[in-house]
């Protein structure tokens, strides 16, 4: 493994902003922009705070912050090195595998359930459809740089797509519902979180309790069908969600 090339950073010491957080901000820029990608070394906080003009406690302050999000790892006799991006996916009407594509975080989707079942009393009033009645019941797991980001699972009323396990494991279902000529309109999404279990757990490469996010989704096309209910797990040491805040007048 290479030693990353320096970057630069650009440090306001008139702001009232610590110095440790503008550093450890732009440290993260570049793991999500790909300037320091996965497996290569950061450099060790001597180097680094001279270079900087900074005291080690504030390289290393820095450097923790990054650590306790998961993005850095320190091991010994190798150095500080860069695990992985955190995915930060907007609050749109949008499927994980093309945001995951399009921040270039290489998606890759393993299928493990593909079959038609009774649909269950929270599906079906979801969906809209009668208790019991048949849907089909999709479970994957969706990677990034070949590490297990979240278990998906989604239910779709039978008959809506032509849709075979191969072909759903080499994109997503929303590029797939739209090439079937369903226009996806709107949702009403549903965000919490909880604890792993040891199955999840073992599934998203995680201890058993630690924290997981939840999304529940109903999908509406434009007509005001329901197309598909997912309930979908998030490892919140690799992924979060993006909100955007505005003032009501």
């Amino acid at each position: 493994m290479a030693k990353q090339r320096p970057l630069q950073f650009s440090l306001d010491r008139g702001s009232p902003v610590p110095l440790y957080f503008q550093l450890s901000q732009q440290l993260e820029a570049a793991i999500e922009r790909g300037e320091l990608a996965p497996g290569s070394l950061l450099g060790n906080e001597i180097e680094l705070a001279g270079r900087l003009g900074l005291s080690r406690p504030t390289v290393r302050q820095a450097i923790q912050s990054l650590v306790d999000k998961g993005l850095l790892v320190r091991r010994r006799g190798v150095g500080t090195q860069v695990v992985h991006s955190q995915v930060k996916r907007p609050l749109e009407l949008s499927s994980l595998y093309d945001d995951l594509e399009s921040a270039g975080q290489q998606p890759a989707t393993r299928v493990l359930h593909h079959a038609v079942e009774p649909a269950p009393a929270p599906v079906a009033a979801a969906l809209g459809i009668a208790e019991g009645a048949d849907v089909l019941r999709l479970e994957r797991l969706r990677l990034a740089h070949g590490e297990p980001v979240a278990h998906l699972r989604n239910h779709l009323p039978v008959g809506l797509l032509d849709l075979d396990a191969e072909t759903l494991g080499r994109t997503g279902l929303y590029r797939l519902l739209r090439q079937a000529g369903i226009t996806l309109h709107s949702a009403r999404q549903t965000i919490g979180a909880r604890a792993a279990t040891a199955e999840e757990g073992e599934l998203l490469a995680e201890p058993e309790g630690a924290p997981l996010l939840t999304m529940e989704r109903t999908t509406f096309d434009d007509t005001g069908r329901a197309v598909e209910f997912g309930s979908h797990l998030y490892r919140a040491s690799r992924y979060a969600f993006d909100f955007q805040l505005l003032a009501r007048s």
